[in-house]
């Protein structure tokens, strides 16, 4: 047997985060392009701004079955035309809602991304909004309920939005309606919700690929150029308020084997200058398989197969009056509850006095800074990383420069913030598991107020 030499690894070449080229066509829709060589599947991601915050009282999931719709036809294709269309042009499309905006994630190969941008452009300036399709997707959405329900990951993220916001805050409710107010919602109500938000002057679309050969500019111009609409401002959003004293919520579900954790509160918006510090403290503390959490829940304990930390944006505003949720996650056997919630406020509670080792910090930034380059291969994530700065109100190069301040955080600095990001006094803590088991130990441990519910 021949044994030849191992391949050695060559010298790192030098990466950044793609910068992007910003325009405005002339009915004042926004384009950042991203000319990527090699990419020959084309992203596009367009972000429209029309907020959850602006559904109509009682019509809860209106903005997702609108975003739902706009692939249900046009002023050109009926609903089966628009769908044989795209398989044509071997494209997917996908539309969701959330709480800043509507976000269309078109991808395609280069070579039809003229055909399928003219497809897209259809859908958002003149969707047809059938009456039967619309009642279609919202028999679906209220099937999907029910599963959301008992889904217990699911249902723990509903009820800490819940304890976390005030009642009349969207962000208290489901972020795709309720059965009660989905029910209410037909074709009128989309086409009012479509009319009053859904407008070039406040669109954004991201186009990242390999462009050798197309005219993007003739493409763009006679495509999404060629939606007209009012130039009216987008809705304003109020100033994200929370109450994060600290307690206990379970949601009783009799018999069940395993808890499912959620421990969360709301953080700073994400212009905040603490950005950085807190993603590398966070990661230390619950980002992989050998932060502080894991090691003592996974490793030494047996509790669970994983509980991870992060931080993740619920809406960001150019005034930093936004927020992020930051939470911890995962799901621990019935029995475990008590304990591994008490190892838990432990590992909280000697972080703080004892702070992060410069190895912690050493193998975090290592982790976040060097998988970039792996994390941005494809277009489709530079298109939905810059549409989501786009979405934030964040500068074009706030990516590539949040790359550089993570590689120059201390492990002074990422102590202070995860310390500040968790602090054990300040937590909600959801429970989704069976109250007859958990509820003392819970009790005991001294963490907060307890309150059971059903359902």
């Amino acid at each position: 047997m021949v044994f030849h030499p191992r391949p050695q690894a060559g010298p790192a070449a030098p990466w950044a985060f793609p910068a992007p080229e910003r325009s405005t066509l002339p009915n004042g829709l926004t384009v950042l392009r991203c000319h990527r060589p090699g990419q020959q599947v084309v992203a596009v991601d367009i972000d429209v701004v029309a907020p959850l915050a602006a559904e109509p009282e009682g019509l809860d999931g209106v903005a997702t079955i609108m975003a739902r719709a706009l692939s249900e036809g046009t002023d050109k294709h009926t609903a089966e035309e628009f769908t044989a269309e795209l398989e044509r042009c071997g494209a997917t499309l996908d539309a969701h809602a959330d709480h800043p905006s509507v976000r269309l994630s078109l991808e395609v190969p280069a070579s039809r991304l003229t055909k399928a941008l003219g497809l897209v452009a259809d859908a958002l300036r003149a969707p047809a909004f059938p009456d039967n399709e619309v009642e279609r997707l919202v028999g679906n959405r209220l099937d999907e309920i029910p599963h959301e329900l008992a889904n217990p990951s699911r249902r723990a993220a509903m009820a800490l939005s819940k304890e976390l916001f005030p009642a009349g805050s969207r962000m208290s409710r489901p972020r795709q309606g309720t059965e009660e107010t989905v029910a209410r919602i037909d074709a009128a109500s989309v086409r009012a919700f479509y009319e009053a938000h859904v407008r070039p002057a406040t669109t954004t679309a991201v186009v990242v690929g390999d462009f050798t050969g197309i005219d993007l500019d003739a493409a763009l111009a006679d495509s999404l150029g060629a939606w007209t609409g009012s130039p009216a401002e987008p809705f304003p959003l109020p100033p994200v308020t929370a109450d994060d004293t600290g307690r206990v919520v379970i949601v009783d579900r009799p018999g069940a084997v395993q808890t499912q954790l959620l421990i969360g509160r709301t953080g700073a918006d994400r212009h905040d200058a603490v950005w950085p510090a807190q993603t590398v403290g966070t990661y230390c503390l619950g980002g992989t398989l050998t932060s502080r959490l894991d090691r003592v829940l996974r490793e030494e304990k047996g509790y669970t197969y994983g509980v991870r930390a992060f931080g993740q944006v619920l809406l960001s505003t150019p005034e930093g009056t936004g927020a992020a949720m930051l939470a911890i996650s995962g799901s621990v056997d019935t029995a475990s509850t008590g304990p591994a919630l008490q190892d838990l406020w432990t590992v909280l509670r000697t972080l703080a006095a004892e702070g992060l080792t410069d190895e912690e910090r050493d193998s975090a930034v290592q982790n976040l800074v060097g998988v970039a380059p792996l994390k941005y291969e494809t277009a489709a994530a530079v298109a939905g990383t810059l549409a989501d700065q786009v979405e934030q109100h964040l500068p074009d190069d706030f990516q590539a420069r949040l790359y550089e301040r993570l590689a120059a955080t201390g492990t002074v600095e990422a102590t202070a913030a995860v310390v500040n990001a968790f602090p054990p006094d300040r937590l909600v803590t959801v429970l989704v598991g069976d109250a007859a088991q958990i509820e003392e130990p819970v009790r005991a441990l001294g963490i907060g107020d307890v309150t059971v519910i059903t359902g």
